[in-house]
């Protein structure tokens, strides 16, 4: 086990990139993957998953290194030394890694695992906040799960086959999956492995998608030939898997602020087969009042803080500030009241998001519910998952239902 210098210097640049110029960790990795053609799998998988880690521990592993941002070059050198000492590598004779001091390094590791802020590494305003909603064991709980790198699931796309024939069309290309429980659409990677690359993607027969979002488009009671709208459809991987629970059969209209985004969409739309989808982009006040009480369900997939999937979004510990906290509150009660006009008398809502605070999530229903349009709806269930009871990524979901009769406006 040695680190290789191309690697390494590969990393230290991605890092760089994330760290120094904003730059998001998914999209730095992809390019960084793409660097030297030579590189095999286990190079590319270093490359990847070492960038992650340092992200992921970024807090942990300056305050060891005892460097501050922002982080020149020889600072993450510093943080990379840590990351290998702590892995275990043996450290060689570098200009850039000399002096290393190993023993300290372990040293200042245990000391500082004492303290939860350093341990998870993760914002003091961060963890105050998950303290004051979850708890103490909850959120120590919650965020310890939210810092083991997500694993790959894969959503079957009905409208193409079955679950079980993916399995089997992925097995000859020697990518192993296996089911998961009341999940009926979904098979998680053994290994991890670049499914975008295989034939089986590009013709449409899955789509990748986190175990419980696939749970949300279950939890609308979609049934074929009904007029839904995702009233924040984004680049659209619920909006794709309520097409296949309609079976292509009735309208679904996907809706969003940003036109690239429903251009996303619409290429994954046509990978997929799924061709009773309408696009709106919402540009004015106009376009959600034109479908007030015209649809059977609606989904409010709502813009939240995302400290549901850090474990797939490692860097958002790091742009996340508690401000846009608060602003995302108001975004969400406005959009809840905004939105909801759409479900028709006797339709059904679901509002959900990636977040595991009840001020993102059940607060957010109970306050709608006592608003003037809240009041024609009935609450009929919801479901809040954490991290560390699924193993997957924390979600929220509430199922609304508009009463029949509809008080005068």
């Amino acid at each position: 086990m040695r680190l290789h210098r191309n690697l390494v210097y590969t990393t230290i640049d991605s890092l760089n990139a994330i760290f120094n110029e904003g730059e998001y960790a998914d999209k730095v990795v992809a390019r960084a993957l793409k660097k030297d053609k030579r590189w095999g799998s286990s190079d590319r998988k270093f490359v990847a998953e070492t960038i992650y880690e340092i992200v992921r521990w970024k807090r942990l592993y300056a305050e060891i290194a005892e460097v501050k941002e922002p982080f020149d070059r020889d600072n993450l050198w510093r943080m990379f030394a840590v990351w290998a000492v702590l892995r275990g590598y043996p450290i060689p004779d570098w200009r850039q890694l000399e002096g290393t001091p190993e023993r300290k390094i372990k040293g200042r590791f245990d000391e500082l695992s004492k303290v939860r802020a350093f341990k998870e590494s993760i914002p003091d305003w961060m963890d105050e906040l998950g303290v004051k909603e979850l708890g103490e064991k909850v959120w120590s709980q919650e965020i310890t799960a939210q810092n083991q790198p997500a694993k790959v699931i894969l959503r079957t796309n009905t409208l193409k086959g079955t679950k079980e024939n993916l399995r089997n069309t992925l097995m000859d290309l020697n990518i192993e999956t296996e089911y998961l429980k009341d999940q009926p659409e979904a098979l998680v990677l053994k290994e991890r492995a670049n499914v975008f690359l295989t034939d089986a993607f590009k013709q449409g027969l899955f789509e990748v998608q986190d175990a419980n979002s696939q749970l949300v488009a279950g939890f609308l009671d979609v049934k074929p030939g009904m007029r839904i709208v995702d009233t924040c459809a984004g680049a659209g991987g619920k909006t794709l898997h309520i097409a296949s629970l309609m079976e292509n059969k009735g309208q679904l209209i996907a809706m969003d602020l940003y036109e690239s985004k429903l251009k996303q969409l619409k290429l994954r739309a046509k990978r997929n087969g799924a061709f009773n989808i309408e696009y709106r982009i919402i540009d004015t006040t106009k376009v959600i009042k034109k479908l007030h009480e015209k649809a059977d369900r609606v989904l409010i997939d709502a813009p939240c803080s995302g400290l549901g999937v850090l474990k797939r979004n490692p860097d958002a510990k790091w742009k996340l500030q508690p401000e846009f906290i608060d602003n995302i509150r108001k975004v969400q009660a406005e959009v809840l009241e905004s939105y909801s006009k759409i479900v028709k008398p006797g339709g059904k809502l679901v509002y959900a998001t990636c977040s595991v605070l009840p001020s993102e999530n059940q607060e957010q229903v109970e306050k709608f519910l006592k608003t003037e349009i809240g009041k024609q709806f009935t609450f009929i269930k919801d479901r809040k998952i954490l991290a560390s009871e699924s193993g997957f990524d924390g979600f929220y979901m509430a199922l609304l239902e508009r009463k029949d009769t509809v008080i005068a406006k």
